[in-house]
């Protein structure tokens, strides 16, 4: 489902439930193992797509660990972005020589809880959002800044290492399925220049709101 929103060079494996019999690494299995059953579902699902996706890249199988702030260590050359919600997991990797970083997210197509929207979100970012609730009021807009803002970090950290506040970044949204997030800090330097914005695609679909950012290599 989510590879409708992402470049052609990404590799996706999903899932929408939780196989029984999957296995970890005894490198992953140390990672959940105090963790609570649901976790514990999760955490290997989106792994067992990772793994998935690395092998239609033509990757052996590894574990997938997590590093700094959490983020997935991937093999030498690869470059990838996992999420899991209620009801979906899935894992979108591709070649670093096709693709710079890439970020996904999935979130359940639901009003974000009380309170969240004011502390995720800038002024202009609500007043935004109330526009796109008032003209389309079948979509959870503000659960769809969230989810472009989490993408938004996912593929920011592996460029720079670094922390991004939910502040850090407006996002503006447009109603036909894709969004830019303006970055207000000092973003990482590709191909000698800075990147100054992250440009991504979103989703509604089957109960999930999912948003992804692909952003190709530079070469030459």
């Amino acid at each position: 489902m989510i590879e409708q929103i992402l470049p052609a060079a990404a590799v996706v494996a999903e899932a929408f439930t939780d196989p029984a019999g999957l296995t970890l690494f005894p490198e992953e299995e140390r990672l959940v193992a105090n963790a609570v059953d649901k976790r514990r579902r999760e955490f290997t699902t989106v792994r067992h797509c990772a793994r998935r996706a690395l092998r239609e890249l033509g990757i052996a199988e590894t574990p997938i660990v997590s590093g700094a702030r959490g983020a997935p260590v991937w093999p030498a050359g690869v470059v990838g972005s996992m999420t899991h919600c209620e009801g979906y997991r899935a894992a979108v990797l591709g070649r670093a020589t096709a693709l710079a970083t890439l970020g996904i997210d999935a979130e359940p197509h639901a009003p974000l809880p009380e309170g969240v929207l004011d502390a995720i979100a800038l002024p202009a970012e609500r007043t935004r959002t109330a526009a796109l609730a008032a003209a389309h009021p079948t979509v959870c807009w503000d659960r769809l800044l969230f989810c472009a803002k989490e993408s938004v970090y996912k593929a920011w950290f592996p460029l720079t290492g670094r922390w991004l506040d939910f502040a850090e970044a407006d996002i503006v949204v447009d109603a036909g399925g894709t969004f830019v997030a303006h970055l207000l800090v000092p973003g990482p330097v590709l191909g000698g220049a800075p990147v100054t914005a992250f440009r991504g695609r979103f989703l509604v679909e089957r109960g999930l709101v999912l948003t992804a950012i692909g952003i190709p290599a530079v070469t030459g």
